[in-house]
């Protein structure tokens, strides 16, 4: 099978279920920001590797990419495709959430913004905080339009929390210097 199939070269694309869009349609751009986001923590995870993180938050990041890969599906349907994807389990909205909860407990509580950077992977943390945060955007928009599958929405939403904590965390384990904004 091909890559291509000239079908793009206009400017549209297929939704899950075969409607034709534009390819700057909102929900084109919203799962485009979740592969992008994807794309990102796929990153991270191999640098985590690297620097040997700890392998609790690389598991983490392998199941997190996972989810993704529905939340872009359900960000990917037409209207007559709906029951197509089956939406984010609400398991894996608390398993986030534990993960959130767990890091916490582990790290320095501040009171300040933290200003990111001092370790390249802690600053993939915050990469990825960003385009997951650029994603909820991409696909609260999208729901405005269209209807989104509120699971994804709650997803996106906990999944940049949890990029914050985790780049708190890796700060304090590789004994970075955490900067706070001090205005």
């Amino acid at each position: 099978m091909k890559v291509y199939t000239k079908t793009g070269d206009n400017g549209t694309t297929s939704l899950i279920g075969g409607e034709r869009v534009d390819k700057c349609d909102l929900r084109v751009e919203a799962y485009g920001t979740v592969d992008e986001l994807t794309a990102f923590s796929a990153l991270l995870g191999d640098k985590m590797c690297e620097v040997s993180a700890p392998q609790e938050h690389i598991e983490e990041l392998q199941r997190i990419i996972s989810q993704l890969m529905t939340v872009a599906a359900l960000l990917a349907v037409d209207d007559s495709s709906r029951d197509k994807v089956k939406p984010v389990a609400e398991a894996q909205i608390a398993y986030l959430e534990e993960c959130i909860d767990r890091m916490q407990a582990q790290i320095t509580p501040v009171t300040k913004f933290t200003i990111p950077g001092g370790c390249s992977v802690v600053s993939l943390c915050h990469v990825c905080r960003t385009v997951c945060r650029r994603a909820e955007r991409a696909a609260l928009r999208a729901d405005r339009m269209y209807g989104v599958d509120g699971s994804a929405l709650r997803y996106l939403n906990r999944l940049s929390d949890y990029f914050y904590v985790l780049g708190r965390r890796l700060t304090e384990f590789f004994k970075v210097e955490e900067v706070l904004w001090i205005p």
